[in-house]
């Protein structure tokens, strides 16, 4: 196996995928069981990233499971692979808990420059870096429009498309994609003297 590409690793972890969820399919618990144990992290993962909610990606988490367990019959080889329907699913019920979250406060939440910038530091030097570099990023978005920054924080902080944007703002598409690309010019600007280290 040590010589073995990542590409054929990953080839074999997608026919074991979908050897699991066929076997879901035919009502197999313990296949449900190992496809969690084999999966859970990335979905959970790109469930936190959407939500940022610790609790609420748990429990959306178990939701995509229960959802497998009912249409592991619905999944189709053809159409992607076991790793891209499972994201899709996961994906697709994060969003649906933001958008519910989102109109039950009436709004849809600001962008938080320090959950998108958390750092995982271990060391006081690291959280100190890390506190830095958050208030550094917040600083640069400020020279962003209020529009600017909700397009982006739906886009790279709550995973939506440019489409879903659209929707949820119920704007045409083309004004999305002209505030999201406006917005992360002036950011990547804005930023340029803290990625060269010309900022202390």
């Amino acid at each position: 196996m040590l010589g073995m590409s990542l590409e054929t690793s990953r080839l074999i972890q997608e026919q074991e995928w979908g050897h699991l969820i066929t076997r879901t399919a035919q009502g197999d618990q313990a296949a449900l069981a190992t496809l969690y144990d084999r999966t859970s992290p990335q979905v959970f993962g790109l469930i936190l990233k959407i939500l940022n909610n610790r609790e609420a990606a748990e429990e959306v988490t178990l939701d995509v499971y229960t959802q497998v367990w009912r249409q592991a019959n619905t999944y189709d080889r053809t159409r992607g692979t076991p790793g891209a329907w499972l994201m899709m699913l996961a994906r697709a019920r994060a969003i649906d808990r933001f958008r519910a979250g989102a109109a039950e406060h009436g709004r849809v939440e600001s962008l938080d420059a320090a959950q998108l910038f958390a750092s995982d530091a271990d060391t006081p030097e690291q959280e100190v870096e890390g506190q830095e570099r958050r208030k550094f990023v917040q600083q640069a978005l400020a020279v962003l429009t209020v529009e600017q920054r909700q397009a982006i924080a739906l886009a790279y902080f709550y995973g939506l498309s440019q489409s879903e944007i659209a929707e949820q703002l119920q704007l045409p598409l083309g004004t999305v994609k002209t505030r999201i690309r406006l917005g992360m010019i002036k950011l990547r600007e804005a930023l340029a003297p803290y990625e060269t280290g010309l900022v202390s």
